[in-house]
């Protein structure tokens, strides 16, 4: 009996401690306690209620008190809400503080706007009280001359809460601010006046309002080093020369293949006129026979003809050796004289 009578001790004290700490879970006296002595209105039940939620009481109850000794009027309801909707509370507790030290307007409502829009609140009430410096990357531009510059920015921009939800980030700065580094290089006439005066380039950006839509306000563009790059008018140039050549080879290679199908189409041409000469030629002697049938030719006729077509020939070819005769003393002439 006595064993008996100390196992049920010893198990009543193992469930005793148990209960004890499903009790202090659940309602956590330590907080209510803290919040109590720290002039925050915290009841058991609502500390009970996060716990059924699965909201930790020791972040909304911390970063309540935060709030209240800060001055700021929250209740464990919006806290609990911003919570459950996957916000994060210290951060956003954080931001408000420091709103409100530095005289920004904020109110949760925008905060935790801001925080579910995943951005960080806290980081952008530091940038509003400290302005952000932003360095762009090498920008090239080629002024009216044809000159290359190479541009590089320091943009100091300062966070707009009032357009942090929806508003562009930091990338369509980046962007805005090279398109007017762009166009104020290419607008000038050469590239000595951008470099005497690089401050027209900052004036000119400006300006441009680049700053619409983000969620950043620009206080100030600041060129900090231009860089000659090379001649791209004159590359331009050699490149359309180059280019104006071979249109200008292709163009004569194409008026000699004209030219070259032009000789053969002739050498075409006198091939099939000596064709139909030979043609003809070939039609006399039928001719001839068909006079003599017919009686319109006679025989002396025939060879009177035959006569005069060889005294022609003599004549031709006495007229070819007195021609090369002639050629010959012409030579021996100037050989002498030699």
């Amino acid at each position: 009996m006595e064993i008996t009578d100390s196992v049920f001790v010893l198990f009543a004290a193992f469930a005793a401690v148990i209960l004890l700490f499903i009790f202090l879970y659940f309602v956590p006296i330590n907080l209510w306690i803290t919040a109590i002595f720290s002039n925050v209105r915290v009841g058991i039940g609502e500390l009970i209620g996060m716990r059924i939620r699965k909201v930790p009481p020791s972040i909304i109850v911390n970063s309540l008190i935060t709030a209240t000794k800060a001055g700021l009027q929250l209740t464990t309801n919006e806290l609990e809400t911003h919570y459950l909707a996957g916000g994060n509370v210290p951060n956003v507790i954080r931001a408000l503080i420091s709103a409100d030290k530095a005289n920004i307007t904020l109110s949760f409502k925008q905060a935790t706007a801001i925080d579910l829009a995943g951005r960080d609140v806290f980081e952008a009430v530091q940038i509003s009280v400290n302005p952000k410096v932003i360095n762009t990357p090498n920008v090239a531009a080629v002024a009216a001359d044809g000159i290359q510059l190479i541009a590089k920015a320091r943009v100091t921009v300062r966070a707009n809460i009032a357009q942090l939800v929806g508003g562009a980030g930091e990338e369509t700065i980046l962007a805005r601010v090279g398109e007017g580094i762009v166009t104020s290089i290419g607008s000038a006439q050469n590239h000595k006046s951008v470099l005497e005066n690089p401050d027209k380039i900052s004036k000119l950006v400006l300006e441009r309002g680049l700053d619409a839509g983000t969620a950043f306000e620009i206080l100030s563009i600041d060129i900090a080093d231009i860089d000659v790059g090379t001649n791209i008018g004159a590359k331009l140039q050699i490149d359309q020369a180059s280019a104006d050549l071979k249109v200008a080879e292709a163009k004569a290679e194409e008026r000699r293949a004209m030219a070259v199908a032009l000789e053969q189409e002739m050498k075409a041409k006198s091939v099939e006129m000596r064709a139909k000469v030979i043609e003809a030629e070939a039609e006399v002697p039928k001719a001839i026979s068909e006079a003599f049938r017919t009686g319109k030719l006679g025989v002396m006729d025939y060879y009177r003809m035959e006569n005069i077509k060889s005294d022609t020939d003599m004549r031709s070819s006495i007229a070819g050796s007195d021609s090369s005769s002639s050629g010959d003393s012409t030579k021996n002439k100037g050989g002498d004289k030699k």
